[in-house]
Order: structure tokens, then sequence, then C-alpha cells
């Protein structure tokens, strides 16, 4: 695809944002539960070297060890709402 065309309403362009090495390792967690394919995978995803996505993915690991779940505390934000939907009656009309 170009990266700009002439419409009859002007130039257009698209931007194009390749994948972060961290979005394709969280795009290969899916295909994969073994941690050695899921770098080969994010690797071909991105068109990188497996050792460098193999650093990312090691500095990653390590910062996500540990994770705090702070506990959901009742709220009115979290009633439930009921939208029910009246149909309106159609009148017929006979000549």
């Amino acid at each position: 695809m170009p990266v700009a065309w002439k419409t009859k309403y002007g130039g257009r362009r698209v931007r194009h944002d390749p994948p972060t090495i961290e979005e394709a390792l969280e795009a290969a967690q899916c295909f994969t539960d073994d941690p050695a394919s899921q770098i080969e995978v994010a690797a071909s995803l991105i068109g990188l070297s497996v050792e460098e996505v193999r650093a990312v993915a090691l500095r990653a690991q390590r910062r996500t060890t540990i994770q705090r779940v702070a506990p959901a505390q009742p709220s009115a934000s979290g009633r439930a709402v009921i939208v029910e939907r009246r149909t309106t009656r159609r009148r017929i009309m006979v000549p």
C-alpha cells in the first residue's frame, strides 16, 4: 500500500506504526505457552533477531514477577442497570 495517494478530496496518508517488542511478545503469548516459542514468534512478527527479543523479554519478565492486586471495594458504580425497550404499537388503518 502506498504511503500517500490522491483522492478527489485531496491527498491522503496512512500512518504506519510498527509494533513494539512488548506488543509482539503479548501477541505471541496467545499462540503458545512455551516462552522460547513466544520469543521466536515475536521475533518473526516484527522482523528482529531472536537475541534482541530475548533480551527485552528477560527484562520484562523481571519487572512483572511482582504483581499486586488490590481488593475490590463495593461502590455505587458496581450496580447493575437494566434497560427495557418497549415496542411501539402500530395502528393498522383499513380504508
